[in-house]
């Protein structure tokens, strides 16, 4: 993709990068607050499977919240997404909804391009400082997870963290070039506490963060970047903190 995605991946461009994030953290600095959403508690006897995910939220009535909010003109597609969340106090649990006109999920393994892919994401900063972590899965499950600062390099994670989120996907399977016209799918992810290796989380109970929700398809043959939390810059970017929106862990 053009703009933000060709520079922020290119993990080779080191010191573009570092450019890159410092000018978007100039813009940033004066960015208003964004959103907020409670996220209710639900309790369960054991940690779930990605799997489950969908009908516990479904038991415990958690609603389904809009991500549609589109930033940029020169991508005005907006497939239908919506996300929910909740938490057991010791893990995350997502679950995304999407009907688009092509789904792709070209990406082989975990850590791999997957933001090319048909992908939904989670960014969130879990104590307000600088460090954040982006969750990004495409629509077969493959994940990708980074941490830390804007303004500086964030390496992947380890297979020991990744392995640690739970998923489950509707069109989990090998995977496979885009296929045109119109798909639904699903995805579900647990993210436990111990996945944010840069801090000690602990409960997740009365926990104030911030972070945002994306749908994306760079590769698609029509890209598109939505976000839950309106994002403030004049082209696509996702890892902008100062644009999340806050999220109040009930």
């Amino acid at each position: 993709m053009k703009g933000r995605f060709m520079i922020v991946r290119d993990y080779g461009s080191k010191l573009l990068l570092l450019l890159v994030f410092s000018m978007v953290g100039m813009v940033c600095c004066n960015a208003q607050s964004g959103k907020s959403l409670c996220v209710k508690k639900v309790m369960c006897t054991a940690s779930p499977e990605g799997e489950a995910v969908p009908s516990l939220l479904d038991e415990n009535g958690i609603e389904f919240q809009p991500l549609d909010v589109v930033n940029w003109k020169d991508y005005p597609y907006k497939p239908e997404v919506s996300f929910r969340i909740a938490h057991t106090g010791r893990e995350i649990l997502l679950h995304y909804k999407v009907k688009e006109a092509s789904v792709r999920a070209v990406a082989s393994g975990d850590n791999g391009r997957v933001w090319e892919d048909a992908c939904v994401e989670f960014f969130v900063s879990p104590e307000g400082d600088d460090r954040y972590y982006n969750f990004e899965c495409n629509c077969a499950g493959r994940l990708l997870i980074q941490g830390g600062a804007v303004n500086e390099r964030r390496p992947t994670v380890s297979q020991e963290v990744l392995g640690m989120v739970k998923r489950w996907s509707s069109l989990a399977g090998e995977p496979f070039e885009e296929r045109l016209g119109e798909c639904s799918w699903e995805l579900a992810m647990v993210i436990p506490v111990s996945a944010f290796f840069q801090h000690s989380v602990g409960s997740l109970d009365g926990k104030t963060m911030k972070g945002n929700f994306y749908k994306c398809g760079d590769k698609l043959q029509t890209p598109h970047f939505l976000s839950w939390s309106p994002i403030g810059l004049e082209h696509p970017m996702f890892h902008c903190p100062a644009f999340f929106g806050t999220l109040f862990f009930e």
